[in-house]
């Protein structure tokens, strides 16, 4: 199963309350294991001026503003810009299917903040990560739904509706799902 570029979508009773009606792109996957960024929950009290700010990188008058996630419970102290494919980094730049790119170095920050970078940007703190076989266990588990990832509903302004929204590409009501699962 590959997972690269798609969004994995918390099931309600999954068990790990970190994971809570999240909404993840997955950024890499591998039989060594796999790496996404929650996409749909704000970091508490940090925006990105304040990030800006606390690394003494200048905002120019035409800077960007993004919005700051927590990405996942691994390295929270780490920042990543999920963005999308149109911004090249260099080799700093991990490319992700389906038109999305991630960068982990102050560059993107610094091009954001004078105004240029990637067209669409999101800033997560931590990251999610899952060792060997891990999250296809939590899958088949019935702790994730598999979702086409849509760039509209990755970098939406409408964070509390991604998961609704995610849920809805997959053809399902939010409302109707159970946290038990079943084999027929």
């Amino acid at each position: 199963m590959e997972l690269d570029g798609k969004l994995l979508v918390a099931m309600p009773g999954m068990g790990d309350p970190r994971f809570e009606k999240s909404v993840i792109l997955m950024c890499a996957h591998s039989a060594e294991g796999a790496m996404g960024l929650i996409v749909n929950r704000p970091a508490p009290d940090l925006s990105f001026a304040n990030l800006l700010e606390q690394l003494s990188i200048p905002r120019a008058p035409e800077g960007r503003d993004i919005r700051v996630h927590s990405g996942g419970p691994v390295e929270r102290g780490r920042g990543f810009v999920l963005h999308s494919g149109d911004y090249a980094g260099g080799p700093a730049t991990m490319r992700i299917e389906g038109g999305y790119g991630m960068t982990a170095t102050l560059d993107v920050l610094e091009a954001l903040a004078r105004g240029e970078g990637p067209e669409r940007a999101l800033l997560a703190l931590g990251y999610s990560g899952w060792g060997p076989g891990q999250v296809e266990a939590e899958i088949k588990a019935n702790g994730w739904l598999v979702v086409d990832a849509s760039a509209d509903l990755v970098f939406s302004a409408d964070d509390a509706g991604k998961w609704a929204g995610a849920l809805k590409r997959l053809g399902i009501d939010p409302l109707t799902l159970s946290a038990a699962a079943g084999r027929a």
